[in-house]
């Protein structure tokens, strides 16, 4: 399955990666990863830093998958606004998914830390407008609902996003404590962190089949046989060798990143900007000073193939983002198309099979992936090493959308 195609940016922000040396196979694990993107990747850390063997397989060469097309926003709001969460899953239950999110993305900043240069990790607000008039009351009654549980976030009328803002809208939703990141920085370096502590990555390695001998997991695979007490499928948009998904939608979308830009007056802190309207524009800067803009969804799950087509939505994205940015020099370098995914209820799955004993997943579907995998990872360690975590049942998968 092709993940993603056209000119992909992150690549060009790292010296070129080689392959990694296969280390020699160990008898038995105590975890094999499937995967080695961002989920794969903070899930075998979280599992390595806590003194398992871990093995992560991957068919590809790791991070080369949907990392390369992750645009690598952070942000605790999701898909779903907190209130319309509240309507779904009741008030308690909501409010703390969103907790969680927040508290994931400050642990992500903490990873980052670890990095060469952070992986360009840098803390930023949001700016959520009002794609139409028709939308005001919905960012005024979540600003509303976030304020009331202690999220930080303030409302800007029009005049009020006028004086930040290049552009006008008839109000925004500001959220604060979210970040950008280079994703493909990122992942690499974790994966650095994980071999120097004794994990083992395994590329180019694709899982055949996967069953179960005398309570221990059989891996077979393009290149023989692995053993392991657990397994965990965090395969992103691709299918997962066991189990179905009975709650995914896989759709496509567009990016496209500018030449550096040289002067970003009128946009607030750099801030992160997306909007109401779904499927939604989203919009960001880089290190570099290049602006990146996503979107244009459409229903289908193959990334699209016509390089044509592809250079047609570039085209599309840069004039929406100078209809915003009307005073910029703008220039399209890199335009891509990807899949992704999202989930029906707007939840990731996150936890064990419902019928198979120790076969789990962390699958983040929807725009803020990279937080699930980071609060995922933490999850399924506990499930994993002590049989439980407080927060589990917020993502299980035994529920009416999940993995069956």
């Amino acid at each position: 399955m092709d993940i993603h195609n056209g000119s992909v940016y992150w690549p060009s922000t790292l010296p070129s990666k080689e392959p990694r040396h296969a280390p020699e196979k160990l008898e038995k694990y105590d975890v094999i990863i499937v995967g080695g993107g961002m989920s794969g990747s903070l899930t075998a850390l979280a599992f390595v830093e806590a003194g398992l063997k871990v093995a992560v397989l991957d068919k590809r060469q790791m991070a080369t998958g949907s990392t390369m097309a992750n645009t690598g926003l952070l942000q605790y709001s999701n898909d779903i606004m907190l209130h319309e969460l509240i309507d779904q899953i009741g008030e308690q239950e909501a409010v703390r998914f969103y907790q969680i999110c927040y508290e994931a993305v400050n642990q992500l900043k903490m990873v980052a830390k670890r990095l060469p240069s952070s992986a360009d990790f840098i803390m930023r607000p949001s700016i959520c407008y009002a794609s139409s008039e028709e939308d005001v009351p919905k960012i005024k009654k979540e600003y509303e609902t976030l304020k009331k549980h202690g999220f930080p976030c303030d409302y800007w009328e029009q005049e009020e996003l006028s004086k930040h803002m290049a552009f006008t809208k008839a109000g925004a939703l500001v959220t604060y404590d979210d970040a950008e990141v280079n994703p493909y920085k990122f992942v690499n370096g974790v994966l650095d962190i994980i071999e120097e502590k004794g994990g083992h990555l395994f590329e180019f390695v694709e899982v055949q089949d996967v069953f179960t001998i005398d309570d221990q997991i059989s891996v077979r695979t393009s290149v023989g046989e692995f053993s392991s007490s657990n397994i965990i499928y965090t395969t992103g948009y691709e299918t997962v060798p066991v189990g179905n998904r009975i709650g995914a939608d896989i759709n496509r979308s567009y990016a496209m990143v500018t030449k550096p830009v040289d002067d970003f007056t009128q946009w607030h802190e750099h801030a992160l900007i997306w909007e109401t309207a779904r499927p939604y524009l989203y919009v960001r800067t880089t290190a570099e000073n290049r602006i990146i803009i996503g979107g244009l969804d459409e229903e289908n799950a193959q990334a699209p193939q016509s390089l044509e087509l592809i250079e047609n939505r570039g085209e599309i994205l840069l004039k929406k983002l100078q209809d915003l940015f009307p005073q910029y020099n703008l220039e399209t370098d890199y335009v891509y198309g990807a899949t992704f995914g999202e989930s029906i209820d707007n939840l990731p799955f996150i936890g064990q099979h419902p019928t198979k004993e120790k076969h789990y997943y962390l699958l983040g579907y929807g725009g803020n992936g990279t937080v699930y995998s980071m609060l995922g990872s933490h999850i399924l360690r506990d499930l994993i090493m002590i049989g439980h975590h407080p927060d589990a049942h917020l993502v299980e998968l035994d529920r009416k959308y999940g993995v069956k």
